[in-house]
């Protein structure tokens, strides 16, 4: 549990800076990034890893998404085994540290051609893949996993925690307004918010290292996004095991059904980080992506401490028009604000010294005494 933690900002009150003047917006994140600092010091951490797409294929189709293909599409596919070690050993030659898994959600459940690749190799089950893929990495290379496999069970989290260091789910909205028609999760039967949140509830149980979040420009209100980080945090200071939220802004893609809607404004995007800080527990560390802004290095004074999982071999399969920054430009820009970039691995430094989590052999190993990457790359 998370212990002492007392309320920066309260819900109603962040309810009602739906549009803040230019000085409130700069109070707003002046406190916030007073808060990072009094609780995460003046460090911005990253994680150096691997992206491994293992299937294309999910039965939902949110309205925003290129990362999903449907049979017959080209790209849609299950990775083979090869294909995963292969991406995995020439990441840990770079010096990658994390293997992240993310893949569609249950696609056998939809389409036949989904069953009939798992079944070539060897499975009835995408999770049950999910697993063997996640031993075969931890079996022949130094990477650990990561795994975003969405809305899942208490048992197929409790299988997966045995090969993962941490997972993760974004919650993306609580508002079911969004899976009516014309909407971002219409057809989207694994984007129930109730669905979603009792995943994130029960990885609680268990004592995952946990990573959530939120996007905004979907559709949602700002009440809704407000209402969304207070459940999480609610979720958090039950369990202890959110260990970051990422607050990632919506990208317009062409041939979506949302191609040619209006994308958040950068405002926007820097006042939800500065509420996401002041409504969170300050031991969650707060994320956004240095891919999908021009002036990424403007985050920092809103409160994140974290700039995510960068690759310097595999693209960000979900933003592939958005290439990773260099990681040595995003340490000038971090260092151009006052901090300093430090690389960490998939679980966070205050979850490594938890002794029940079934690869803390592993993970001590990689870390230094401080709980950060042993062998940092932040060049």
């Amino acid at each position: 549990m998370s212990g002492a933690w007392t309320v920066e900002i309260t819900a109603a009150e962040a309810r009602q800076l739906r549009n803040p003047s230019s000085a409130d917006l700069q109070a707003l994140q002046a406190r916030a990034g007073a808060l990072r600092d009094r609780h995460w010091g003046r460090v911005i951490s990253y994680s150096r890893k691997v992206f491994i797409p293992l299937t294309t294929m999910c039965r939902n189709t949110c309205g925003y998404c290129t990362f999903v293909k449907a049979p017959g599409e080209p790209g849609a596919n299950y990775m083979t085994p090869d294909e995963v070690l292969a991406v995995a050993v020439n990441g840990e030659r770079l010096g990658c540290k994390e293997a992240l898994f993310s893949l569609g959600e249950r696609p056998e459940l939809r389409y036949p051609e989904a069953r009939a690749a798992l079944a070539k190799l060897g499975y009835t089950s995408t999770i049950d893949y999910v697993v063997d893929a996640c031993r075969l990495v931890l079996d022949n290379t130094t990477l650990v996993p990561h795994v975003n496999a969405g809305t899942l069970t208490l048992e197929e989290l409790d299988r997966l925690r045995a090969v993962s260091g941490s997972m993760g789910m974004m919650l993306e909205n609580v508002s079911r307004r969004l899976s009516k028609p014309g909407m971002a999760h219409h057809a989207c039967p694994d984007k129930a918010p109730l669905l979603r949140l009792r995943t994130i509830e029960a990885a609680g149980k268990l004592a995952i290292p946990f990573t959530t979040g939120i996007l905004i420009g979907i559709g949602e209100t700002w009440e809704e996004r407000v209402d969304s980080l207070v459940a999480i945090n609610e979720i958090h200071l039950r369990h202890g095991n959110v260990q970051e939220v990422i607050v990632q802004n919506f990208r317009a893609k062409a041939g979506t059904a949302m191609g040619s809607w209006a994308e958040p404004s950068r405002e926007d995007m820097l006042r939800t980080l500065a509420v996401a800080r002041l409504i969170l527990d300050p031991s969650i560390s707060l994320q956004a992506p240095p891919n999908l802004e021009e002036r990424f290095e403007d985050y920092i004074e809103c409160g994140i401490n974290d700039w995510g999982g960068i690759s310097p071999l595999t693209a960000d399969h979900i933003n592939p028009e958005r290439a990773w920054p260099a990681v040595a430009e995003i340490a000038r820009r971090t260092a151009d604000l006052g901090y300093k970039l430090v690389e960490r691995l998939t679980v966070y430094p205050n979850f490594i010294t938890r002794e029940t989590a079934p690869l803390h052999a592993i993970l001590q190993g990689m870390a230094r005494a401080d709980g950060l990457a042993r062998d940092q790359f932040v060049t």
